[in-house]
């Protein structure tokens, strides 16, 4: 029973660190997204951009703090999974882009609510059963 109420601790000690990560990483996207989307480029492009600078981040972020302590040491599988599930959300910030500003013809904003409130929630499940196990 004790090793159950560990498990539930770590991960939801893992969550609030994502969570604490995530929201920071989400307004670096946010505001990169944004500005571009709005002022410089296709929001689909600007989804790009905005999601290769927060990855960048994210990945030294979330391996050392996040989920540190729990699984392997980095090792090339293990970069090479993180890249594959955010790359998933990469498609979905993609996808909720181009309906939201392109066949509905929404303002450039609203695809970073699915991507803040979404996205997030998808990707730390994934990457805390397929990255950090």
């Amino acid at each position: 029973m004790a090793t159950k109420l560990n498990v539930d601790k770590d991960t939801f000690g893992q969550l609030v660190r994502f969570g604490i990560v995530g929201f920071s990483l989400a307004g670096v996207y946010s505001a990169i997204y944004w500005y571009l989307a709005t002022y410089v480029m296709s929001p689909v492009l600007a989804v790009v951009i905005a999601f290769l600078v927060a990855v960048s981040i994210g990945f030294v972020l979330h391996s050392r703090w996040s989920f540190r302590g729990h699984g392997k040491s980095e090792d090339r599988r293990m970069k090479i999974k993180f890249l594959a599930v955010q790359g998933s959300g990469f498609v979905l910030n993609e996808i909720f882009t181009w309906v939201l500003t392109g066949p509905m013809h929404g303002p450039t904003w609203w695809p970073l609510i699915p991507a803040i409130f979404v996205t997030p929630l998808a990707t730390f499940v994934l990457n805390r059963q397929l990255v950090f196990r």
